[in-house]
């Protein structure tokens, strides 16, 4: 599986999103998936720190992942928001109502460039796209597909969580490193299901099972339970009431146990709720009684297996790294959990330290550690019951000044450039320069630790090209840099050589 430049991180432990590969059906052959029927949208970055590589591979991945659909006013309706500087509207739920229609308009795409104002975008959707005036049914199944390269640079939390609560299923595919936890926060429950990471030239990979997750989701046209964790899930309906016209009465107890039953009731205009407090693994009657004030509406009944009980930590992750110090994270984090301590220590050797935290802390950081250093790391959790769990995680702090400085570009021809760069600081093992071409395939070379550059030929003429350079040393990766790389138009002669400098 390639590895994009943005995450080529100073990790010692990856998270891997693990998914079976599918068969590719050519694409006129790909079946169809009827009797659907949902507002799809689908929120894409198109500020300036994707490529116009990772921009392009992001479009094929959505065309393909519409293809089977059936789009109609009473089928699947999609949608796109940019997300840049300030956010903009591709095209509403309303317009595009054919396949093939709907294909045309995702290939015409255009990246904005700008700021990357995720929080933005978010607000925009829920005011300017969930709603009549663009296309959006009240009485169906809403879905989201964020597609990131992991970062933001403004809050993402209150205005998805918005979101949530109109009943939209949240799905995020993560192109970059990111933030685990933050983004398992953001997507709708359990992570698992519906937070994707995945390197863009592998899209592919998670095709099937996403599209297959938005199938589950819109095929549901009545009461439903979404996010279901091992004590709570959500429950969603049809609008069938307004503030007006009465309210909801929710009930729910666990299967052939009427006695402990449970009620909460709800204004008219409400279609979603969460509930808390369940046993693992045991299933529930759930019934939604509306009291309308005008006429007999019948209950709605469905029934919702919680899953397995929720075990910390069920992840570590390592990032952050420094010469002297490394961020430890996990997750989950329940409220079972009164405490978390960390063990850690350098490999090889016994000298062992220790860490406390609270057990509502999903992440700390260590210092005072030695540069270029393997340490195992075990994170305990201290459960009030008296119960522990423990996971260990390898984390790799970085040599001193492990980075690459001052990346230039020399034209060679037209299609050929020549990168240079001054030697990293260390004991440097070798190179690695990764090319992605705007126009063709991505590439990757591996150098000895004495050649400071490289000649990177059949670049496009005029094209935008992402060149990335990283150090590599004997426990793990050092800081790359990369620039972008502007191929001259035709009508420089050939022969003529141009050094252009991109200072660090």
């Amino acid at each position: 599986m390639g590895s994009s430049s943005s995450s080529q991180a100073l990790l010692c432990l990856l998270f891997l999103h693990v998914a079976l590969g599918e068969t590719l059906l050519p694409r006129g052959s790909q079946p169809s998936v009827p009797d659907l029927e949902g507002d799809l949208l689908f929120l894409l970055d198109s500020s300036g720190s994707v490529s116009y590589y990772e921009f392009s591979r992001v479009k094929e991945f959505i065309g393909d992942l519409l293809r089977p659909f059936t789009f109609g006013p009473h089928d699947v309706q999609t949608g796109i928001v940019h997300i840049s500087t300030v956010p903009s509207l591709e095209f509403p739920f309303d317009r595009y109502l054919s396949s093939g229609a709907v294909q045309h308009a995702v290939r015409g795409i255009h990246q904005k460039m700008g700021d990357t104002n995720t929080g933005k975008a978010l607000s925009f959707a829920k005011e300017k796209l969930f709603t009549e005036e663009a296309g959006a049914r009240p009485d169906v199944p809403k879905v989201m597909v964020w597609v990131t390269d992991g970062f933001s640079t403004d809050d993402v939390s209150h205005p998805m969580r918005l979101l949530k609560d109109m009943g939209v299923t949240v799905f995020i595919v993560s192109t970059g490193r990111g933030n685990y936890l933050e983004l398992s926060a953001a997507a709708s429950q359990p992570p698992e299901k519906h937070l994707h990471f995945v390197d863009v030239d592998d899209l592919t990979i998670i095709t099937k099972e996403l599209r297959n997750a938005i199938t589950g989701v819109m095929q549901a046209k009545r009461l439903r339970a979404t996010e279901i964790t091992s004590s709570s899930f959500r429950i969603t309906w049809p609008p069938l009431l307004t503030r007006g016209t009465g309210y909801y009465v929710l009930e729910y107890a666990p299967n052939g146990d009427p006695r402990r039953k449970l009620t909460r009731q709800m204004p008219g205009d409400h279609t979603s709720a969460v509930v808390h407090n369940l046993q693992p693994e045991t299933t529930y009657e759930v019934v939604l009684v509306p009291e309308s004030n005008e006429k007999y509406i019948p209950p709605q009944v469905t029934r919702v297996t919680t899953s397995e009980e929720v075990i910390s930590p069920a992840q570590v992750l390592i990032s952050d790294s420094k010469p002297h110090s490394v961020r430890v994270s996990w997750s989950p984090t329940p409220e079972s959990v009164s405490s978390y301590q960390l063990l850690y220590g350098p490999l090889p050797g016994n000298a062992i330290q220790l860490v406390e935290v609270k057990g509502s802390l999903n992440s700390t950081v260590l210092e005072d550690l030695a540069a270029n250093t393997t340490y195992l790391v075990t994170v305990s959790a201290i459960y009030k019951s008296g119960k522990e769990k423990a996971l260990s995680a390898k984390a790799c702090t970085q040599e001193e000044n492990s980075k690459i400085k001052h990346l230039r570009f020399e034209d060679m021809s037209p299609t050929t450039i020549k990168a240079s760069w001054d030697a990293a600081d260390g004991n440097v093992a070798g190179y690695r320069v990764r090319c992605r071409r705007q126009a063709g395939p991505s590439t990757l070379l591996s150098v000895s630790p004495q050649i400071h550059s490289v000649l990177l030929s059949d670049l496009a003429v005029g094209s935008t090209n992402k060149v990335c350079v990283r150090p590599v040393y004997k426990n793990l990766p050092g800081k790359g840099l990369c620039r972008m790389v502007h191929m001259q138009p035709a009508s420089i002669p050939r022969g003529y050589r141009h050094r252009r400098e991109r200072k660090h």
